[in-house]
C-alpha cells in the first residue's frame, strides 16, 4: 500500500512481466465517455504532480496505452532541468552555455 499523504491512500499492485517491474495497477477503473475522454483520478494526479493544463504524452505498448506527464527536455542531452528556448528548440542551461562558448 502506498500512502500519498495522511488523508489519501492508493493501494498498488506490482505487475511483473518478463521478470521486470513494468507498471503498478491501482485498482481504479474509469469509463470512456461518448467523446472518448477519461477522468484521471485526483489521487494519481497528486502523486504524479499533474495539474490542470499540463500536457500528457501518449505511448502504446502492445495492447496498452501509457500516459506520461510531458516534460520538455534538452534536444542535445535529454536533461529536463533549466530548459530554455533557443530558436524554437528546448536546450538546457548547460548545453546553452556550451553553445555560447563555441559561437
Amino acid at each position: 500500500m502506498t500512502y500519498i499523504d495522511q488523508s489519501v491512500k492508493i493501494q498498488t499492485y506490482n505487475l511483473i512481466l518478463g521478470g521486470k517491474l513494468k507498471m503498478k495497477a491501482t485498482g481504479m477503473i474509469r469509463s470512456l465517455d461518448q467523446l472518448g475522454r477519461i477522468v484521471i483520478p485526483i489521487e494519481l494526479r497528486r502523486v504524479l504532480d499533474i495539474e490542470i493544463g499540463d500536457g500528457l504524452e501518449f505511448y502504446s505498448d502492445d495492447d496498452s496505452i501509457v500516459l506520461k506527464k510531458y516534460e520538455p527536455a534538452c534536444i542535445f542531452c535529454d536533461n529536463a532541468r533549466d530548459i530554455r528556448q533557443y530558436k524554437g528548440k528546448n536546450i538546457c542551461g548547460e548545453c546553452y552555455d556550451l553553445l555560447k562558448e563555441k559561437l
